[in-house]
């Protein structure tokens, strides 16, 4: 009964948002990502939704499942030709935010680590891999450096909430703080406007309703056969992450679907399909309350000050000082937040990001820099934990 509604409050939610923003100009001001994870977080830590193995299950099912069919249906509609122009300070920012992060974890392991350097700089390790490639290469460095179990499942919790914390930092707040040192982003390099995430080429009348009419009757068909090419898309790619080995199964699998994606969008008529961009951007929705609702009153007890401490100047410090070298290099606000989300929270992310910021230009690059970072991240963190054990 708990499993049904969690899919019925993850499901329908995001309907009500979209209706609620197509109601109220102020809520649309705000953003129906925002939202969606204030509605998510009230739902947890209210105890609405129920604090149980079998509820958090379901909500990491959901999260999992929706976003395979989301990546395609967002970059249906990309204009890749467009990326040549934005790869370049993509490329800088994805270097400076590894380094960032890398800094961010030396500091916070020679403020934390005391005289327990050995377990420190394991955790530093991990912390590298997992925000640089995500949670197969924190598992990677975790056999890579026979890690124990209790500081592996500890890594990843206090992660997790601190990941968390950091995404609602970015959605809300991001973009107004950042751009205080950041110049804007620069429209003209991208060939389109930084509007409500979901915003294409139909006329401005089109766009004051753009998810509000994603259901209508003769948006369906359009709808149609966006979802089969999705479904093809995820066989292909479920299909070929099944030839590489375990461990790399949701990187190859992320990737093949993203390019097969990209490669479908080089055709004038996906381009054509009305609607894929709303229709995913309704399944990050989804998304979004999944992840949201599993911040518990639970999961910010029984800590442990200075691990917890040491993942919060990695996490906040590698934010902090991606920004510091954007600053230096002068990278813009929109690259900044999308580079460094993706490479902390994951690519998945990245299209939460740019509905918070308004700019769809950023998903296909920012995709491409956490799946850059699943590439090198293992390497980066099993060559860091190695140095700062000679500290």
């Amino acid at each position: 009964m708990n499993a049904l509604i969690i899919i019925v409050l993850c499901l329908f939610t995001p309907l009500l948002i979209l209706w609620l923003t197509h109601r109220f100009p102020l809520l649309n001001k705000v953003g129906t990502i925002i939202i969606a994870y204030v509605i998510g977080c009230v739902l947890g830590l209210t105890g609405l939704i129920p604090d149980t193995t079998e509820v958090h299950k379901v909500q990491t099912d959901i999260a999992t499942y929706t976003i395979p069919f989301a990546i395609p249906l967002l970059l249906f509609s990309s204009d890749i030709r467009s990326w040549t122009k934005l790869a370049p300070a993509f490329i800088k920012s994805t270097l400076l935010g590894i380094l960032g992060c890398c800094l961010a974890i030396t500091a916070g392991f020679l403020v934390c680590a005391g005289d327990d350097k050995a377990t420190f700089a394991n955790i530093g390790g991990m912390l590298t891999g997992l925000y640089t490639g995500g949670n197969a290469n924190l598992a990677s460095i975790k056999v890579a450096l026979s890690v124990d179990d209790t500081t592996y499942i500890i890594t990843s919790a206090y992660s997790t909430l601190l990941s968390a914390v950091y995404l609602f930092f970015v959605i809300i707040f991001g973009k107004r703080v950042l751009r205080l040192v950041l110049p804007d982003f620069p429209v003209e390099k991208s060939g389109t406007q930084n509007s409500e995430i979901g915003n294409n080429s139909e006329s401005r009348d089109q766009n004051s309703e753009l998810f509000y009419g994603l259901f209508r009757k003769d948006n369906l068909c359009h709808l149609a056969q966006a979802l089969v090419l999705t479904i093809i898309i995820i066989a292909i790619g479920a299909g070929i992450a099944l030839l590489c080995p375990d461990n790399m199964f949701q990187t190859i699998f992320i990737l093949a679907i993203s390019t097969l994606a990209i490669i479908a969008s080089t055709f004038k008529r996906v381009r054509k399909i009305k609607r894929t961009f709303e229709a995913g951007t309704y399944l990050i929705l989804v998304f979004s309350i999944a992840v949201a609702s599993q911040v518990t009153t639970s999961t910010i007890g029984n800590i442990n000050p200075s691990i917890f401490l040491f993942i919060t100047i990695a996490t906040l410090g590698s934010l902090l000082m991606h920004v510091l070298l954007s600053a230096l290099f002068r990278i813009d606000t929109d690259t900044t937040l999308a580079s460094s989300i993706s490479l902390i929270c994951s690519p998945p992310f990245v299209p939460v990001v740019a509905g918070a910021v308004k700019n769809k230009a950023i998903i296909g690059p920012g995709i491409a820099v956490g799946l850059f970072g699943y590439a090198v991240g293992t390497y980066v963190g099993f060559l860091l934990a190695r140095l700062l054990m000679l500290f």
